[in-house]
């Protein structure tokens, strides 16, 4: 069973509007396109790459707001720093793949390492991170943190930004004030 099949299949076990359910969609998705970047050629893998850029900066900063500050509370300080040094790592990373563009040869000699690195990221959080929280939060708690993961996604930047990760501070300081103001409003209104 692929990691993308796996993650869906553990997803649907879970209630709905929980954020371990969320979660893991969120992962397959991540796994999905980075398999189709390193599969594509031309304007399928630039498209690819900018739905994957996206993907991965508005789940990693949602993650850091909204996630990993209720891990370190719950007893995974440790790992909630290591998840952020990861992601502060992969999203470095991202922004040089950014830069270099898809055409570039060093764009397809880096993403392979890249791929690595988000691959072992996401697999620790499903290995250490959800379990804690599926063990330590009731499910009440978790459906109110998928809605606040929801609503910090609404105002999440869409391109790495690296010196803002893994500091809440700084990852609310790459999005417009008013925008994070009236979206987060909006979406917890809505929940």
């Amino acid at each position: 069973m692929s990691h993308v099949t796996d993650d869906l299949k553990r997803a649907s076990d879970l209630p709905e509007g929980d954020v371990i359910r969320v979660l893991l969609q969120q992962h397959a998705g991540i796994r999905q396109l980075c398999a189709t970047v390193a599969n594509s050629e031309g304007p399928a893998k630039r498209q690819a790459f900018d739905d994957l850029r996206v993907l991965l900066a508005v789940h990693e900063t949602a993650e850091e707001i909204a996630v990993h500050p209720v891990t370190s509370t719950h007893g995974g300080e440790t790992l909630a720093s290591a998840l952020n040094a990861d992601e502060k790592e992969a999203i470095e990373m991202l922004a040089r793949l950014e830069g270099v563009g898809v055409d570039s040869p060093e764009f397809d000699e880096t993403f392979p390492i890249f791929r690595i690195a988000v691959e072992q990221h996401v697999e620790e959080e499903e290995r250490v991170e959800f379990p804690l929280l599926l063990s330590e939060i009731d499910e009440t708690a978790r459906h109110m943190m998928a809605k606040r993961l929801t609503a910090t996604e609404l105002v999440a930047p869409t391109h790495p930004h690296p010196g803002s990760a893994g500091s809440v501070p700084k990852q609310l300081a790459t999005m417009p004030f008013h925008s994070i103001v009236d979206r987060v409003k909006d979406a917890l209104s809505r929940s």
